[in-house]
């Protein structure tokens, strides 16, 4: 049999618009609990979070079931790629795409030859059911996707000629590193502006746009520009300030 259709591809291509949860607890226990939740998708973080290939495999396994997984790496290496994907992931998120260099490298490290520089040992991983599915590779370019993150001021500069190259699925923004870019913070009307722009010109050049946000005003105006798939929460920043303020909440009664 092929490699599995990539239903959240499909989802892109549709123009539905989604909501997710970035995962940065590095722990299957919590993804499952995180992917039964309710969201559309959810993101293992392997920048910003302390994940390596075990634990992002793992978290995988658990997640597959319930809602679309999406791993972010935090670097574009040719065998980091690789692994992850015989881990079975098919939805990337690549950081600090800056050019279209920078995309056609990833977009080849993807791909099997002739098409990229993939190597082929599908037989011993995740992705092929360990051996079960002997066709992998006959489909398995076409349901991988590809989203490049923008997040410098070049990145932007540069976007349609990033979003013109084959293989780019999606674009997402990384708002704090382009604010902090630019010199600015996040909040910065300037910073605002370029985001705002950047969502419009991707959805423009009709390609699927995301983002992540946690306020509601914030997510409301990220769809109105032209946002599709947003996350909306972080796995982490909801534990700790549930916790804080359930902690604050009782001591502030008990020792005010």
């Amino acid at each position: 049999m092929p490699a599995p259709q990539n239903a959240f591809k499909r989802q892109l291509a549709s123009g539905q618009r989604s909501i997710g949860c970035w995962m940065c607890l590095c722990d299957p226990y919590v993804a499952e609990i995180v992917a039964r939740a309710g969201f559309d998708w959810v993101l293992i973080d392997g920048e910003h979070a302390p994940n390596d290939l075990v634990t992002i495999t793992r978290q995988l396994q658990v997640v597959d079931p319930h809602c679309a997984p999406l791993v972010r790496l935090p670097m574009a290496e040719p065998w980091l790629i690789k692994q992850v994907l015989d881990a079975g992931a098919q939805n990337l998120l690549i950081p600090m795409v800056n050019s279209t260099d920078d995309a056609r490298a990833i977009v080849r490290a993807m791909r099997y030859p002739p098409q990229g520089i993939r190597g082929v040992g599908h037989a011993l991983g995740r992705a092929s059911r360990f051996g079960a599915e002997a066709d992998y590779a006959r489909n398995a370019n076409d349901e991988l996707c590809l989203i490049v993150q923008i997040e410098s001021v070049a990145a932007t500069e540069a976007l349609d000629d990033i979003l013109a190259v084959e293989g780019v699925d999606a674009a997402f923004i990384g708002p704090a590193d382009l604010a902090a870019d630019m010199g600015l913070t996040p909040d910065a009307a300037e910073a605002q502006a370029l985001v705002a722009t950047t969502l419009r010109r991707i959805a423009e050049a009709g390609k699927p746009a995301g983002i992540i946000d946690f306020a509601d005003s914030a997510i409301d105006a990220h769809f109105e520009n032209g946002a599709q798939f947003v996350a909306v929460a972080a796995d982490v920043l909801f534990l700790s300030r549930g916790l804080r303020g359930l902690a604050s909440k009782w001591t502030g009664k008990l020792r005010p």
